[in-house]
């Protein structure tokens, strides 16, 4: 009788002393999507203002999804430093979201210097030079769709839609035809850059991305959303932070928003024609 005491006293011991296992997330816990942006040059830690108007628009266009945002984290400073660090982190949050959420849709994106992270990511080259890691190629199908905004790509060699082997056909890159980051010709102002791409393209590109997760068999996409594209956007909408020059105004006769892959509703813009290489300026340091 005292040896299966004994041998009772031990067993329940072990049956205390085992770890509960590690709960998994389950769907619940799960959102639909994840929208990874890397924000511009000496913005705030988040998703920048761009990023934020982005989501924002999503939302409204995809309504009932549960979505997500993360900023990337990196040293958004001057002369683009630390765009391989931002690669690095939306890399490792592409697998960690991935290993927790495998059925999770993940959007990418990036405004000024993001958009030049993202570029590294899906393994563009920027002027020619590659440096900083490049998603693997086994996390693509996770990437429902990729938008970029003021990217100096545009004026170093290609865009990211027509540049990325891996991710190109679910990218779609935005211009503002005054903006002298990634628009080579006349008719630039800095404005253009800092202030001309909230409402009109953040909501353009949110349709782009639902369009992609509709396709992807999540949510379903607004019908005519967003407003017409033409000349004369106006102010910006306020609410995403500080203004940082004076409000973007009118585009010059005939210039229309410059979109490298699939266009969001509304009729498709024409082409800006571009000013012969000799009479380009160089883009500045972002």
């Amino acid at each position: 009788m005292i040896t299966l005491g004994v041998s009772a006293l031990v067993i329940a011991a072990g049956l205390v002393a085992t770890p509960a296992a590690a709960p998994k997330a389950s769907a619940d816990d799960c959102p639909d999507v994840e929208v990874i942006f890397a924000r511009g040059t000496n913005e705030p830690p988040g998703l920048g203002r761009v990023g934020d108007a982005l989501v924002d628009s999503l939302r409204q266009q995809t309504g009932g999804l549960n979505i997500l945002p993360y900023g990337v984290n990196y040293a958004a400073s001057k002369l683009q430093l630390h765009g391989g660090d931002g690669a690095n982190d939306t890399i490792d949050r592409v697998k960690k979201s991935v290993e927790k959420c495998p059925n999770t849709k993940i959007v990418l994106g990036g405004y000024s210097q993001g958009a030049s992270v993202m570029d590294i990511v899906a393994g563009v080259p920027i002027g020619g030079i590659s440096w900083g890691s490049t998603l693997p190629a086994q996390y693509a199908n996770n990437i429902a769709a990729v938008v970029t905004f003021g990217d100096v790509a545009d004026r170093a060699g290609g865009s990211l839609p027509t540049k990325s082997a891996m991710l190109g056909s679910k990218a779609a890159d935005y211009c503002n035809p005054n903006d002298p980051i990634c628009h080579a010709g006349e008719g630039n102002e800095w404005s253009g850059h800092t202030e001309g791409y909230v409402p009109v393209y953040t909501t353009q590109a949110a349709a782009f991305v639902a369009q992609k997760l509709a396709a992807a068999g999540v949510g379903q996409q607004a019908p005519a959303f967003g407003p017409p594209m033409g000349p004369g956007y106006g102010p910006q909408t306020p609410g995403y932070g500080p203004q940082q020059s004076p409000v973007y105004g009118q585009n010059p006769p005939g210039s229309g928003p410059s979109i490298h892959g699939g266009p969001g509703p509304g009729p498709a813009p024409g082409p800006a024609v571009p000013a012969p290489a000799t009479d380009a300026p160089q883009a500045p340091l972002v």
